[in-house]
C-alpha cells in the first residue's frame, strides 16, 4: 500500500493527557492520527448526548470507517437503510458507501472511530469543532471535502428518519 510506513515508534495515547475537541453535543478525544500510525489508521472517540446530531449523510473514497459503540446506542445510516447500533456493537462501513450517524433517539452515545488506511482527520476533527461552536462556517467543511475525503451526499432515508426523531 502506498502511503504506508513501517518505521513508526509504537503509539501511547493516555486518556488523560489526550486532546479534545468539543462542541454543544459531542466531545471528542483524540488517540493516534495517521502521522503517529505511519499512515495505518485514524483513532478518536465520540461521546454524544442525547440528541446529538453526529455527521451528516457523507462518504470516503480512500477509507474504511469503523464503529465500536462503548456505551449507550448511535442512528446510523448505511447506503440507504437505517439502522442502530447498540453497546458492543461494532460496525465496519467501506469506502464509497453513504452513511451518516447521530445518537440514537433518547440516547447518548459513546463511540470509537478508526479510519483505516489512516488520513489527517484531527485536523478536519478541529475544523468540525469550530463550526458547530460558530467560529467557523459550513462553508470550509465543504471546501475541505477532497483533503479530509469527506464527500457529502443527500440521503432521503437518512433525512425522513431525522425527521421521524
Amino acid at each position: 500500500m502506498s502511503g504506508i510506513r513501517t518505521d513508526f515508534a509504537p503509539v501511547l495515547t493516555r486518556g488523560a493527557e489526550a486532546e479534545t475537541t468539543s462542541d454543544p453535543s459531542s466531545t471528542m478525544t483524540l488517540l493516534a492520527d495517521s502521522e503517529t500510525t505511519g499512515g495505518l489508521l485514524t483513532c478518536y472517540r465520540s461521546t454524544f448526548a442525547e440528541g446529538a446530531v453526529g455527521a451528516p449523510a457523507h462518504y470516503h473514497t480512500r477509507a474504511a470507517e469503523m464503529f465500536h459503540v462503548i456505551d449507550g446506542s448511535l442512528r446510523v445510516l448505511l447506503g440507504e437503510a437505517v439502522t442502530v447500533l447498540n453497546a458492543g456493537d461494532f460496525l465496519l462501513v467501506p469506502p464509497h458507501t453513504p452513511h451518516a450517524f447521530a445518537a440514537a433517539p433518547g440516547c447518548t452515545a459513546d463511540v470509537l472511530f478508526t479510519f483505516t488506511p489512516g488520513m489527517a482527520r484531527f485536523d478536519y476533527l478541529r475544523l468540525l469543532g469550530r463550526v458547530m461552536r460558530g467560529e467557523a462556517g459550513f462553508e470550509e467543511i465543504k471546501a475541505s471535502s477532497e483533503r479530509f475525503d469527506n464527500h457529502y451526499v443527500d440521503s432521503p432515508a437518512w433525512n425522513a428518519a431525522l425527521a421521524a426523531g
